[in-house]
Protein backbone atom coordinates (compact mmCIF):
# COMPACT_ATOMS: atom_id res chain seq x y z
CA UNK A 1 0.00 0.00 0.00
CA UNK A 2 1.30 3.43 -0.91
CA UNK A 3 1.46 6.26 1.57
CA UNK A 4 -0.39 9.44 0.68
CA UNK A 5 1.16 12.77 1.57
CA UNK A 6 0.11 16.34 0.94
CA UNK A 7 2.26 19.42 0.48
CA UNK A 8 0.83 22.91 0.10
CA UNK A 9 2.39 25.56 -2.13
CA UNK A 10 1.91 29.28 -2.48
CA UNK A 11 2.03 29.25 -6.29
CA UNK A 12 1.79 26.94 -9.28
CA UNK A 13 5.37 27.77 -10.22
CA UNK A 14 6.61 26.60 -6.81
CA UNK A 15 4.59 23.38 -7.13
CA UNK A 16 6.01 22.70 -10.61
CA UNK A 17 9.57 23.17 -9.34
CA UNK A 18 8.93 20.76 -6.49
CA UNK A 19 7.43 18.18 -8.85
CA UNK A 20 10.33 18.45 -11.31
CA UNK A 21 12.83 18.02 -8.50
CA UNK A 22 10.88 15.08 -7.04
CA UNK A 23 10.93 13.13 -10.31
CA UNK A 24 14.58 13.93 -11.01
CA UNK A 25 15.52 12.34 -7.67
CA UNK A 26 13.66 9.11 -8.42
CA UNK A 27 15.49 6.21 -10.03
CA UNK A 28 14.64 5.17 -13.61
CA UNK A 29 12.97 2.01 -12.26
CA UNK A 30 10.74 4.06 -9.96
CA UNK A 31 9.78 6.36 -12.84
CA UNK A 32 8.80 3.37 -14.96
CA UNK A 33 6.74 2.01 -12.06
CA UNK A 34 4.90 5.34 -11.92
CA UNK A 35 4.21 5.22 -15.65
CA UNK A 36 2.94 1.65 -15.40
CA UNK A 37 0.67 2.59 -12.49
CA UNK A 38 -0.80 5.45 -14.55
CA UNK A 39 -1.31 3.12 -17.53
CA UNK A 40 -3.09 0.53 -15.39
CA UNK A 41 -5.34 3.16 -13.85
CA UNK A 42 -6.18 4.50 -17.33
CA UNK A 43 -6.98 1.05 -18.70
CA UNK A 44 -9.11 0.26 -15.67
CA UNK A 45 -11.09 3.48 -16.12
CA UNK A 46 -11.58 2.85 -19.84
CA UNK A 47 -12.45 -0.84 -19.27
CA UNK A 48 -9.59 -2.01 -21.52
CA UNK A 49 -8.18 -5.53 -21.17
CA UNK A 50 -4.88 -5.13 -19.28
CA UNK A 51 -3.35 -8.40 -20.43
CA UNK A 52 -3.44 -7.34 -24.06
CA UNK A 53 -1.89 -3.94 -23.27
CA UNK A 54 0.97 -4.98 -20.98
CA UNK A 55 3.22 -6.28 -23.72
CA UNK A 56 4.80 -2.90 -24.48
CA UNK A 57 4.27 0.84 -24.39
CA UNK A 58 1.94 2.26 -26.99
CA UNK A 59 3.56 3.91 -29.95
CA UNK A 60 0.62 6.17 -30.78
CA UNK A 61 -0.49 8.94 -28.49
CA UNK A 62 -3.58 11.08 -28.66
CA UNK A 63 -3.36 14.73 -27.61
CA UNK A 64 -6.37 15.79 -25.59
Amino acid sequence: MRKIWIKKFNSFKEAERFEDEYYRKRSPEERLEDIQLCREMYFELKKINLNACRKRLRRVFRVI
